[in-house]
């Protein structure tokens, strides 16, 4: 009986593999472009074969940690994140390359070469070389779906974690995919303790180095993962190309596009780490010139080391951003001595990201900078970062650093004086449960003055509304304990505490500046402000809210304040008559935008 055949995103094609592979443990931290993968095996659960715990962690560390486990006991296992998580697993990530795991283990990061929604674009290849951990690079979501048991196999076989690197090309691209059925793996939990293995002690690690490196060599040249060749017919004599990931199958089409299928020989490098000695040794032989295209670091061109190479290194492809098709041919013509491309027109961006109408954030925002206009305002990763549009995020770096640098803003400046500005941080009620917690206990010790605002819209809102810990429900909307911020905040040692819905703008105002005041005060210290509202892309938030009829009155002048300063996408000018125009189709009634006229254009009236 022929297979099924769907068409799938990448992302869903990864999660049905892990299934049909017999993975029984899933841990995920969701960030684009790897969201998908999780929820894909939450939404397949049905067809698996045997039990299924999934998890949306509450960071990446925890969600390697709980998959590391579960595969100490013989089980499969994934821990699902980005490339920047990656960094936030970086400790029991290195350490586990020493120890190894037992149930086949794999860590899928999904890069983002560009970047389309990172901080960077790290190469998750470059990270794997220097921890020494097997990473597979598949060209298309059909191919990532295929590699995932195989990938597998492999870390049962040398009791090491593996890692599948697909990009947000092949995450979110669709292809026809073949549904097979799940492996029955039957094995049941069984922890047994080795010290020497488990515990390991400095003492023990130099032999768990040295079978680490033993067991690379031996991957390295695994029949199953050399790169695959397609020879030319000799018209391009000792001249090669070699690609891994998307780009390999972006080079596919364009040599079939250009004739150039059969004229050259192409390798395919499906574990761009550790690479074949042997491979590298047969190029240095037979041939003096190779083009490598690879995303986004010179992973294979550094371990080739290959004199008559050209890529990243010399600057023949260029260094940073993704090798789309057009790309690809430049340089493909440049090498080969091609008539070049036509110039590409520039790409054309439509309107910049904005919170949703109606989003509390902005309210919450706008606030903040009516309240505190010359303050400092921290924030972090999330969709609030789109508060920069309301010029009321000065800094973002990465997941909870806006309370660690909000601290580090203050102790800056009260070394020069006793006054110091308004630090305003701003962090999602996810990103809070994420890294904000060490940040806010280490705040309050160093006795920080500083307003955290926690904007709490009761879901992970950025990644597609993932549950967070607060709201009793877990992955697949299973109840759970719920984990409330607000005895966590106390427990911190933080001792103002207020809770408000930022849509009351004069109350939420009253509160910041009553804030301002605490943190000003002999006792005073950190403040905590939780911006509750919940987030209005959920249809039952929508439904339990007041919705009115907004409209805009013959008092306009087009100031623009409500257009450019508070920003709802619903909101728009009339050029002509320099007016503001309510687009109905847009707005969803919360009449938030009220409080920006300094005319009383906007107006409200119940709907009929």
């Amino acid at each position: 009986m022929k297979n099924k055949i769907e068409l799938l995103m990448g992302n869903e094609a990864i999660g049905q593999g892990l299934i049909e592979a017999g993975c029984q443990v899933a841990a995920a931290y969701p960030g684009t472009p790897s969201t998908e993968i999780l929820q894909a095996v939450i939404d397949r659960r049905d067809l698996a074969a045997e039990p299924l715990h999934l998890e949306w962690s509450v960071n990446e560390k925890i969600a390697f940690e709980v998959a590391l486990a579960a595969s100490y006991t013989g089980k499969r296992s994934v821990a699902v994140m980005k490339q920047v998580g990656l960094n936030v697993a970086a400790d029991p990530f290195m350490r586990t390359a020493y120890i190894g795991v037992k149930g086949g283990m794999l860590t899928i990061v999904a890069d983002d070469p560009g970047p389309h929604s990172s901080q960077n674009e790290q190469d998750t290849r470059l990270f794997c070389l220097q921890a020494r951990v097997p990473v597979i690079d598949p060209a298309s979501p059909a191919e990532a779906k295929a590699l995932i048991e195989p990938a597998f196999a492999l870390s049962e076989k040398y009791g090491i974690n593996v890692v599948l690197r697909p990009t947000t090309r092949i995450c979110h691209s669709r292809q026809n995919v073949s549904i097979g059925a799940p492996v029955v793996l039957d094995r049941q939990a069984n922890f047994e303790p080795d010290t020497s293995r488990w515990v390991a002690t400095p003492a023990f690690l130099p032999a768990l180095h040295r079978q680490l490196n033993a067991n690379l060599e031996k991957i390295s040249v695994e029949p199953a993962w050399q790169p695959l060749l397609t020879s030319g017919d000799n018209s391009q004599p000792r001249t090669a190309l070699v690609a891994a990931g998307i780009v390999y199958g972006n080079l596919v089409d364009l040599l079939e596009e250009l004739g150039l299928s059969d004229k050259i020989d192409l390798y395919q490098v499906l574990m761009p780490y550790p690479l074949n000695p042997d491979f590298c040794q047969d190029l240095h032989e037979k041939y003096d010139r190779i083009l490598i295209l690879e995303e986004t670091y010179p992973v294979i061109e550094l371990q080739l080391a290959h004199p008559g190479a050209v890529g990243k290194q010399n600057g023949a492809v260029p260094r940073e951003g993704e090798l789309m098709p057009d790309v690809v041919h430049q340089v493909l013509a440049s090498f080969l001595d091609l008539t070049p491309p036509a110039e590409q027109p520039e790409e054309r961006r439509g309107q910049r990201p904005s919170l949703c109408p109606g989003c509390s954030h902005r309210s919450a925002f706008y606030s903040i900078k009516k309240c505190f206009p010359q303050g400092i305002y921290p924030s972090d990763i999330g969709c609030y970062t789109l508060g920069m549009n309301l010029g009321a995020v000065h800094t973002v770096h990465c997941m909870g650093a806006c309370i660690s640098q909000g601290a580090g803003f203050y102790q800056a400046y009260q070394q020069d004086s006793d006054e110091f500005p308004t630090i305003i941080v701003t962090i999602g009620d996810s990103t809070f449960f994420h890294a904000g917690i060490p940040a806010l206990i280490n705040a309050v010790i160093q006795q920080a003055r500083i307003i955290i605002v926690i904007l709490d819209n009761a879901t992970t809102a950025m990644t597609g509304g993932q549950p967070v810990p607060h709201m009793g429900v877990a992955a697949g909307n299973v109840s759970t304990k719920a984990v409330a911020i607000e005895p966590l905040v106390k427990a911190a040692g933080v001792e103002f505490l207020e809770v408000w819905d930022p849509y009351d703008n004069e109350k939420f105002e009253v509160l910041l500046k009553s804030a301002d005041d605490y943190i000003r005060s002999p006792q005073g210290g950190v403040a905590v402000l939780i911006a509750r509202h919940g987030c209005v892309m959920d249809p039952a938030v929508r439904q339990a809210q007041d919705s009115f009829l907004v409209t805009i009155n013959e008092n306009c002048i087009g100031c623009r304040i409500c257009v450019d300063k508070f920003e709802c996408p619903a909101l728009y000018m009339d050029e002509e008559n320099n007016v503001a125009i309510v687009n109905q189709d847009r707005c969803i009634g919360c009449g938030t935008c009220i409080q920006s006229c300094p005319v009383d254009a906007i107006i409200k009236e119940e709907k009929s």
